[in-house]
């Protein structure tokens, strides 16, 4: 009985640590690479019927074209507001109002709007490292109260090994997901 107050809860530090990447790749899906996807749009909201809207509840997103979204709008008196939430989104996109459809053509990414994007890229990385960090901590602060609980020696060394061996894991999959995410940026 009292071996199970010693044991440390590693599914719920895995559950955190893949938190971390779930939000990185979250992240890393609003980064524009010059092709056109849906998810763009996600961080687009209008103030639509007194409540602030995401655009993917107000109209369907499309990508007809590699470099090409568009958003067919549902009610014909939001289109306006819509189009003026995306040209003021920051996402460089000149919207293009055809009826209730919205054109959104993916202009080409220059050289130095790339390696900015890259940059950005890795410090979401770099969060989202020290979050799985964090995590690391939050474990071996376990372990030590469970030491002085009673926790013996060698008990102690065979969780805090699990608990790095875990974290290293995630650190891992947060540089392949950057590594990944850049080359994709980087390619013309």
């Amino acid at each position: 009985m009292a071996d199970e107050a010693l044991e440390i809860d590693t599914d719920d530090l895995e559950r955190r640590m893949e938190g971390a990447m779930t939000a990185l790749r979250h992240e890393f899906l609003t980064l524009r690479t010059g092709r056109a996807a849906a998810t763009m749009l996600d961080p687009v909201s209008v103030e639509a019927y007194g409540n602030v809207t995401p655009v993917n509840q107000l109209g369907t997103i499309n990508v007809p074209e590699p470099r090409m979204l568009t958003v067919n709008v549902w009610d014909r008196s939001l289109v306006s507001k819509v189009e003026r939430a995306i040209r003021d989104s920051g996402l460089g996109i000149n919207p293009v109002v055809d009826g209730t459809i919205i054109r959104l053509p993916i202009p080409e990414l220059n050289e130095e709007r790339r390696r900015e994007l890259s940059r950005v890229a890795a410090q979401y990385a770099e969060h989202a490292r020290v979050a799985v960090r964090n995590v690391r901590r939050d474990g071996m602060d376990q372990l030590k109260k469970a030491k002085a609980a009673g926790m013996s020696e060698d008990d102690n060394k065979v969780w805090s090994e699990e608990i790095q061996e875990l974290t290293d894991k995630y650190i891992a999959h947060i540089d392949e997901a950057l590594e990944s995410k850049q080359s994709e940026i980087m390619q013309v």
